[in-house]
């Protein structure tokens, strides 16, 4: 029975999303560290009880067999750029992810500054995200996130690989998006409501016979034609910096079959007409990691050539 990464764990109230690429020469540092991450995490979480510090480690299709020996997970490859007519969905770098999420911002960003220090001129930094929790879990756009995510049982069938050699694993599609704060909040509160499928006030999802086909929710909505529907687990978060004028949300979102989150995307982004909250929310990056389960990471099979 394998022990998957805490893929599963509530949310907190503070996150950091760590994309790093690896320099060249790098993988024998970076596959020194992958067993001793446990440990990393540990340290800066032992005197912190109560900031419930959670991590979870991906990794990119060309870092994968850089690093490691033995197959490579069926599914895992670099994250597919996506063009449509009004929208563009960037592929951007990324062989390393950690997604680490507590209570405190002050312990997140420890751990981080940790892993960086630790693999020094091995990696470099792509980018570094700071995530918040936003009222009653709002993005900045005003609306609750993650309403329809899956629970329990549910949550596990959607984001954890059942079968398999890689049983207990997970794919991670994660993207930032930045969103034109001054253009949404000059729309009628019923016009945004029609863009997101739900509504501000209550969030209630329209019902199917009054969802405008181009709302976020209807393009994010994956069926089978027989009414199945395929759900993944979204860990978002809200990060904005007020010297930039930067504000969005940061997309998390877990997979056992990363095909649904790409199908997901493909409605939103190449679908005629798109999805009509990319008018107002710009993809900036984009990339797809595997998340391996905790005895991977524990004994990793590392290259030594």
């Amino acid at each position: 029975m394998t022990t998957p990464q805490p893929v599963l764990a509530p949310l907190s109230e503070s996150a950091v999303f760590l994309t790093l690429t690896i320099n060249p020469g790098g993988e024998a540092a970076v596959g020194d560290l992958v067993p001793d991450l446990a440990g990393t995490a540990r340290s800066v979480a032992f005197p912190l009880p109560d900031e419930r510090l959670t991590w979870v480690t991906g990794f990119g299709s060309p870092a994968w067999d850089r690093l490691f020996t033995g197959p490579h997970p069926t599914g895992l490859h670099p994250f597919q750029e996506l063009t449509g007519s009004r929208h563009h969905a960037p592929a951007t770098p990324g062989d390393v992810f950690l997604h680490i999420w507590a209570t405190r911002h002050y312990s997140c960003f420890e751990l981080a500054r940790r892993v960086v220090n630790r693999l020094g001129d091995a990696v470099s930094v792509y980018h570094a995200t700071t995530g918040f929790r936003y009222f009653d879990r709002r993005d900045l756009l005003g609306y609750v996130d993650g309403t329809e995510n899956p629970a329990d049982a549910a949550a596990a069938r959607a984001a954890l690989i059942s079968d398999g050699p890689f049983e207990g694993g997970s794919f991670l599609i994660v993207q930032k998006y930045l969103h034109d704060l001054a253009k949404w909040t000059a729309m009628p509160v019923e016009e945004r409501d029609r863009s997101l499928g739900r509504h501000l006030a209550d969030d209630v999802e329209d019902p199917d016979a009054r969802k405008a086909p181009d709302s976020h929710v209807a393009r994010t909505t994956i069926e089978d034609p027989d009414g199945t529907e395929h759900k993944i687990l979204r860990d978002n978060m809200p990060f904005g910096s007020i010297d930039r004028g930067e504000y969005g949300t940061y997309f998390c979102g877990y997979a056992a079959d990363p095909a649904v989150t790409g199908k997901m995307l493909a409605r939103m982004f190449v679908a005629d007409p798109p999805d009509r909250l990319l008018d107002v929310s710009t993809a900036v990056t984009g990339s797809l990691f595997f998340v391996p389960t905790a005895d991977f990471l524990d004994s990793p099979p590392v290259r030594q050539d």
